[in-house]
């Protein structure tokens, strides 16, 4: 399975890898030791303009699209074929991580390198992509720029979302220089890799090198909106109270339960609360929770979805209050194709890495891209499941070890 060179397994170079990440991170770095580079300011200019000479000076062709989406083509032997592509992001949160997107597209670069310097040719070109906004932390939604490559969001939707004062992604683009003239559109790829940080603790806890991302975990995000009567904090007794808390209180129980019961995969996240009108002293008129399901098979997510339904209407007929459950947003159950997760785990295998097989319960630009390519995704562990957190951290020697498979996997299927 592994391509050698006098008969050892080519490796990336993980002394040049680290310094990489050295010189990259030095963009945007926060006093805690993290990263803040978000989408579209002067650091992630920065970044991009980093990224694009160091393609260039790989060898590489760089074309920008009209969402900023960079693609740098290192090409083959047959330059119709179509590509293999590794990709990620390089912008983060405000308080964002030194790995999260950034190691995905630095890795994807060190195969082209390495490739270079062994001389090795492929007969599909291959191609290392950094999508624009993947993170949504300055710009909503998240991953914006894949999303608009596949054709979920369509460009004046894309270009006229706008951050916290006002400024558009078109204005902003225009603004960097990066707004370019390549159509945001798919093109024929071949194959799709992804290499990440976990952002979970599974990897590490296991003492797992490898994980082999066989999907993404799908998610609902619902509002529960309760509706009582507002009325006074000391003389009204409490069984004469329509309290939207009573309900809240029970519908939060119960959804923790709902997906506990769906173990190991099942997550339920109570993420904020509203309560109107918020005095100490006052019974709330309305409280608002705000539910994040999750589960990476379809049916058990829609059973997730219907029961927490009937728990809200249950909960809030016993409190005597109103509930209307308001969908915000859903992303369906995303599996990977199964050529590529085994291509992977074999690649692992052959190497002499530990690895396990995995669902990534966070969104990234493979969900989309999964939708136009065959695609998968190598997970890395990361310091106690940290990310979005400048604490995160990862060992050198597990970066190198995913890069490593991301050279190989890349390597046999430029060579299909």
């Amino acid at each position: 399975m592994a391509d050698t060179t006098a008969g050892a397994p080519l490796r990336i170079n993980r002394e040049r890898l680290m310094q990489s990440f050295e010189r990259f991170n030095a963009i945007g770095a926060t006093g805690r030791g993290g990263c803040n580079r978000q989408a579209l300011t002067d650091e992630d200019k920065a970044g991009r303009d980093l990224f694009c000479a160091w393609a260039r000076e790989a060898g590489c062709s760089v074309r920008v699209d009209g969402v900023g989406n960079l693609f740098a083509r290192r090409e083959g032997d047959d330059p119709a074929a179509a590509s293999v592509l590794a990709s990620s992001h390089i912008d983060t949160q405000a308080t964002g991580g030194r790995f999260d997107g950034l190691y995905g597209v630095l890795a994807g670069l060190e195969v082209v390198r390495v490739l270079n310097e062994h001389g090795i040719r492929t007969r599909r070109p291959v191609e290392v992509a950094a999508w624009t906004n993947e993170e949504g932390c300055r710009f909503v939604p998240a991953m914006l720029g894949s999303g608009a490559f596949v054709g979920e969001h369509d460009m004046d939707f894309a270009l006229s979302r706008a951050d916290a004062t006002g400024r558009t992604v078109g204005a902003e683009l225009d603004r960097i220089g990066y707004r370019g003239e390549h159509p945001v559109a798919p093109y024929p790829i071949h194959a799709a890799f992804e290499a990440h940080i976990e952002q979970g603790p599974i990897l590490e806890k296991e003492i797992t090198t490898i994980g082999v991302v066989t999907g993404i975990q799908g998610l609902y995000w619902l509002d529960v909106v309760l509706h009582g009567v507002s009325c006074h904090a000391g003389p009204t007794p409490m069984e004469q109270r329509r309290d939207p808390w009573r309900a809240a209180t029970r519908i939060i129980e119960r959804a923790f339960a709902l997906a506990e019961s769906r173990s190991p995969w099942g997550r339920c996240t109570i993420g904020n609360t509203q309560c109107q009108p918020g005095a100490r002293n006052t019974v709330p008129e309305t409280v608002t929770i705000a539910v994040d399901i999750r589960h990476p098979e379809k049916t058990v997510l829609e059973s997730m979805l219907a029961e927490l339904h009937a728990i809200a209407s249950e909960e809030a007929a016993r409190a005597q209050v109103d509930v209307r459950v308001e969908q915000i947003w859903h992303m369906p159950p995303t599996p990977f194709a199964p050529e590529l997760v085994d291509l992977v785990e074999h690649t692992a295998q052959a190497l002499g890495f530990s690895h396990r097989r995995i669902v990534s319960g966070a969104g990234h630009d493979s969900l989309y891209l999964a939708r136009v390519a065959p695609t998968t995704m190598i997970f890395v562990p990361c310091a106690e499941g940290l990310s979005h957190n400048e604490a995160e951290d990862a060992e050198p020697a597990h970066l190198a070890a995913g890069a490593d498979v991301l050279l190989q996997a890349m390597l046999a299927a430029a060579n299909q």
